[in-house]
């Protein structure tokens, strides 16, 4: 027995001190536990939540009113996507402009994520009719199913062209223009003698009321006064006919005047 195991002040024969075996053996059975704590710790910290994307989420911008390049280039350095997914037309919106955006401003995204936009097309520009001939009425109606609307009238006078007609539109006929625009017309209004229309006088001086009343080829008829202390006395106070009314040449228009008691 001796022969076969003698100790050797601690060693066995021909072997490593016990010692040592030891520590050997927590050695190279603990170099793999490290490795396998610090392969999780990374997978843990670092792949996972590349993998996931979680804890990465964050507000979404707001892109509308911001052209299509300026959206891309936000989206891009938030490592987000974007797809158009209609374009529509927009009155007052240049072509390439965000309208709308889903998900909406202030939504809580990751990174990856496919924004979705509506961008415009610009204001849709649409022909003007041919209005002449027509009647003011019918002019307004073919502007609106155009997709236009009536802007200012103005008169002209012709003895050769039926009266209350449209002589003409300005822009002309068959421009094109954004829809929703104004057209202005020119109506015939019959013989320049015949017609004139009432202005505004209320609130002017009877001297100035008269200039204006003669500037429209209309007269100055009856003058009643009547006390009011909050005008300053020959303030013009009421007139007889609206404004704008159509009147006759030379009509007389009847004033109520502010007096002093």
């Amino acid at each position: 027995m001796n022969s076969q195991r003698r100790r050797r002040g601690g060693f066995l024969d021909d072997k490593l001190p016990i010692g040592s075996l030891q520590r050997r053996l927590t050695f190279w059975v603990g170099i793999p536990f490290v490795v396998l704590v610090i392969l999780y710790l990374i997978g843990n910290d670092i792949v996972m939540p590349v993998m996931t994307r979680h804890g990465d989420e964050f507000a979404l911008p707001d892109l509308t009113d911001l052209s299509l390049p300026e959206a891309e280039m936000k989206l891009e350095q938030l490592d987000l996507k974007y797809e158009v997914t209609s374009e529509q037309y927009s009155p007052g919106k240049e072509k390439g402009i965000v309208l709308n955006q889903f998900p909406i401003g202030d939504t809580k995204v990751k990174t990856g994520r496919v924004i979705k936009l509506v961008t415009s097309l610009g204001q849709k520009l649409v022909p003007i009719p041919n209005l002449a001939g027509e009647s003011v009425r019918q002019a307004i109606l073919d502007l609106e199913t155009a997709g236009m609307h009536l802007g200012e009238i103005a008169w002209a006078f012709s003895d050769t062209m039926p009266e209350k007609v449209v002589v003409f539109s300005y822009p002309a006929s068959g421009t094109q223009i954004p829809m929703g625009s104004p057209v202005n017309l020119m109506v015939n209004r019959g013989r320049a003698s015949s017609f004139t229309y009432m202005p505004k006088v209320i609130g002017l001086s009877l001297d100035e009321a008269e200039r204006q009343l003669e500037d429209k080829s209309l007269k100055v008829g009856i003058i009643t006064h009547r006390i009011d202390e909050n005008y300053l006395p020959e303030t013009v106070l009421e007139q007889s006919e609206t404004e704008g009314t159509e009147l006759d040449v030379n009509t007389e228009i009847d004033l109520v005047v502010s007096g002093t008691g």
